[in-house]
């Protein structure tokens, strides 16, 4: 491995983006795009992770009207990853089993941004209080 392929540590920066315009989600779609090309991913990888964090910014700014969303790449022995955090304050999800279920939707969409997010990525928690918000976190190993 030469060494233009080693990562060193710190050289790749967390970044928390609020979201709350169309104009944030392009931004945060960059940066994930970024920082998953710095770590390694194929260029199918880098556009699965980018849809992944378009579709979750998009039901932030749909459900919640706005939130953040934190990138950072994560190095575990002897992997290396890229790690995707949304949070909200919105009105929650009052049936999560539904929600990931392909095809429910209780807006617009055609429901199949959470459940197909899950199955692109190699982690996946969500965690949703109806009344309080919901945080994602998210995880694709190289």
């Amino acid at each position: 491995m030469s060494d233009s392929n080693v990562i060193k540590p710190n050289s790749l920066k967390s970044k928390t983006f609020q979201v709350s315009s169309d104009k944030d989600v392009v931004q945060v779609r960059e940066f994930a795009r970024e920082i998953a090309a710095e770590l390694g991913f194929s260029t199918n990888d880098r556009t699965l992770i980018t849809t992944v964090v378009s579709e979750i910014c998009r039901n932030i700014l749909e459900y919640a009207q706005k939130g953040n969303m934190s990138i950072k790449p994560i190095h575990k022995n002897p992997g290396k990853g890229i790690c995707i955090t949304a949070k909200d304050n919105g009105p929650g999800i009052a049936d999560l089993k539904m929600a990931m279920q392909d095809g429910y939707s209780t807006g617009r969409g055609m429901g199949v941004g959470l459940p197909g997010s899950k199955r692109i990525m190699d982690d996946f928690n969500i965690e949703s209080i109806p009344g309080s918000g919901t945080k994602i976190t998210m995880c694709k190993w190289l």
